[in-house]
């Protein structure tokens, strides 16, 4: 289904985007990041909040020598108080998902495995492939957020067509 290529491109497209996003905020006051457009988690930095925990979480599942995080999805937006501190988090796991995806083999993306949902309330046994995919995907849907947000307050949202995505940098 996925291949360990598939995961290292999209962990590079993840960190690219991070740092496209964090470049764009960092002249923006802490009350505008905090601000309440209506998003599912609030504010652009409730957000950014949530994209670091859900990360976090993934790969807690995934390499079970990561911690997961203290607090459930509901404490998942205050986090991180400032860009600043969100900063130097994302920083630190996009190196996590870059470190995590370079050394996946193939097999390690086949069968199934279990973990506890808390959002579901239960273990859930699932097979891995698709769960990997959701991680990305879930770092690209609450990116579409922020984009919209960031565009609704005027802010430039960066450019987040894959095929854009430096070859290196």
């Amino acid at each position: 289904m996925i291949t360990p290529d598939y995961c290292r491109l999209m962990a590079r497209y993840n960190a690219w985007q991070n740092r496209q996003i964090e470049k764009a905020l960092q002249a923006v006051s802490l009350e505008d990041l905090k601000a309440d457009h209506g998003a599912f988690f609030g504010s652009i930095l409730g957000t950014l909040n949530h994209l670091v925990w859900a990360d976090q979480m993934w790969m807690s599942r995934f390499d079970r020598k990561f911690e997961k995080p203290e607090v459930g999805v509901k404490g998942s937006t205050e986090l991180f108080p400032t860009l600043g501190a969100w900063s130097a988090e994302r920083f630190r796991m996009d190196g996590v998902l870059s470190r995590w995806a370079a050394e996946l083999h193939a097999i390690d993306l086949t069968g199934s495995f279990s973990f506890y949902s808390g959002s579901v309330g239960c273990e859930v046994s699932r097979p891995i492939a698709p769960c990997v995919i959701h991680m990305f995907n879930h770092q690209t849907h609450h990116r579409g957020q922020l984009h919209a947000m960031m565009t609704k307050t005027g802010l430039e949202a960066p450019v987040t067509d894959l095929f854009l995505m430096p070859d290196e940098e």
